[in-house]
């Protein structure tokens, strides 16, 4: 699908088409030069891999505002999902001195030391995707994205409104306090309907071995009538694995997060819905809000988060959210 592509490379910098920008070392974006601009520098550091296309619709949003916007932003992730290299990209951004820095927070306790650098030297920090439980008290400007807990939970709810009682929750990253907390939301929802949640831990990296988990605990024994996947990481397998077993379409299952199988699979119906955090303005507003506080001293949302999701793609709407996602922007 146009826009929603994989990259690899030993520590992933997305090389974006914006003008004036290669995929070389520097990983830079950058624009035409528009007055002072044109000396700005925005790091962007992410726990997101590679092997994810969701990232590179978030990437999609960076480079569009920077194109826009005529300044450079330098996109940095680790290859997987591993904080300590992580912590060691944002400990080299602080180190560069960036006119500002927007980064994921999947685990405080792990990166909140390198933030509280960066702020100790004078460097504005926002947070976008995950960060939501932990902005405030690290002191960032804002956070961009969806509330998790209550993305879960309304999750929760709808495949409680669809009958399921015994539901799996799909973790494709374990460690990501997002994750952990969509699966609370689920649980308490489920659990408010008299039925009951058990985590499953699936490999990112491995969906041969992810299918193969989620077909195991559909033939354990243990009854199994709702399924939330954490994004296409377990989804794209569950999906597969519900073909094979004969039940899709008999198990409620919704996810988190778009791709084409996923989106075509809601269409027809086999898939109950999809909950978008729409990337896409996560990165866009995530380099906009950092530009406008750099010549305003100014941001948005008021002390709140700026709220990107939850939005439930579903058979009704499916249709309209795969051309947009043919454009890479959803």
């Amino acid at each position: 699908m146009t826009g929603i592509h994989r990259r690899a490379a030993a520590v992933a910098i997305f090389g974006l088409a914006v003008a004036g920008c290669g995929a070389g070392g520097a990983g830079g974006m950058s624009g035409a030069a528009s007055g002072e601009r044109s000396a700005m520098r925005i790091v962007v550091v992410t726990h997101g891999q590679s092997s994810d296309p969701f990232w590179s619709i978030v990437a999609n949003g960076i480079a569009d505002a920077a194109r826009e916007l005529g300044v450079r932003v330098e996109y940095q992730a680790p290859t997987s999902f591993d904080m300590v290299r992580m912590n060691q990209l944002m400990e080299a951004a602080v180190a560069s001195r960036p006119s500002g820095l927007v980064v994921t927070i999947p685990d405080p306790d792990a990166l909140g030391g390198a933030i509280r650098a960066a702020l100790a030297a004078g460097i504005p920090v926002l947070s976008i995707n995950t960060g939501a439980e932990s902005w405030r008290e690290l002191g960032l400007l804002a956070h961009i994205g969806q509330t998790e807990y209550e993305s879960g939970y309304a999750g929760g709810e709808r495949l409680g409104a669809a009958g399921a009682r015994n539901v799996l929750c799909v973790n494709h990253e374990v460690g990501n306090l997002a994750l952990d907390e969509r699966c609370r939301g689920l649980r308490d929802a489920v659990e408010a309907a008299g039925g009951a949640v058990r985590t499953l831990a699936v490999d990112l990296a491995d969906p041969d071995d992810a299918q193969q988990r989620v077909r195991n605990a559909l033939a354990s024994g243990e009854p199994v009538d709702g399924i939330l996947t954490l994004g296409p990481g377990g989804a794209v397998p569950t999906l597969h694995a519900l073909r094979e077993a004969g039940q899709l379409g008999r198990i409620a299952f919704g996810t988190f997060d778009l791709d084409a199988q996923i989106l075509e699979a809601v269409a027809a119906g086999d898939v109950l819905f999809a909950i978008d955090q729409q990337p896409y303005l996560q990165g866009y507003l995530g380099i906009v809000s950092m530009v406008k506080y750099l010549e305003t001293g100014a941001v948005a949302g008021g002390g709140d988060i700026i709220r990107t999701g939850p939005a439930f793609v579903t058979r009704e709407n499916a249709a309209g959210v795969i051309e947009l996602a043919a454009r890479g922007i959803r």
